[in-house]
């Protein structure tokens, strides 16, 4: 089985998550980055957008993934926000596809799912899974980070004939 690159991406307007990980073979996996794309509140919507599609394109060009794995909007709790993270979904998606990456889309329960086999489990018990997973000696900071990588691990497993969840 030859080696499968994901990108994983938590998207928002003040701070987009990102992970990358490799998938190494059935259920193995190897972080390889993990960070944060972060944009000034003083700034514009037209500048927020526009750094985070620069970023994206530098993290594609720098990592080169098979697949860029994006959270969905399934449910959101404050209507305010729910439009500028749609936007910046739109720049990161549209990013990823003009540069030729495939994507997928996850929504929260499904990586929470994928992850700890519980659709409802708290972010902690996320992270402490994608730490195991990644054979992390601790969980990855900020929450955005680890959240990314929740995704591209979600991704890859989404991808295997079938997968069991963290224990």
């Amino acid at each position: 089985m030859s080696v499968q690159r994901i990108l994983g991406i938590d998207p928002g307007t003040a701070t987009v998550g990102f992970g990358i990980v490799d998938k190494i073979a059935q259920d193995s996996y190897r972080y390889i980055s993990s960070g944060i794309i972060q944009t000034k509140k003083d700034q514009g919507a037209a500048q927020r957008l526009a750094i985070i599609r620069r970023d994206m394109i530098t993290l594609l060009e720098e990592y080169q993934p098979e697949v860029v794995a994006v959270e969905s909007i399934f449910f959101f709790k404050n209507a305010k926000t729910l439009v500028p993270v749609s936007q910046a979904r739109g720049v990161l998606l549209e990013a990823a596809a003009t540069s030729g990456y495939l994507t997928a889309e996850y929504t929260p329960m499904q990586v929470k799912m994928c992850l700890t086999g519980h659709g409802r489990a708290d972010k902690s018990f996320v992270q402490e899974s994608v730490a195991k997973l990644l054979n992390l000696s601790q969980i990855i900071k900020p929450d955005d980070a680890s959240d990314a990588l929740a995704i591209a691990v979600c991704h890859a497993r989404m991808t295997l004939p079938a997968y069991a969840p963290a224990t």
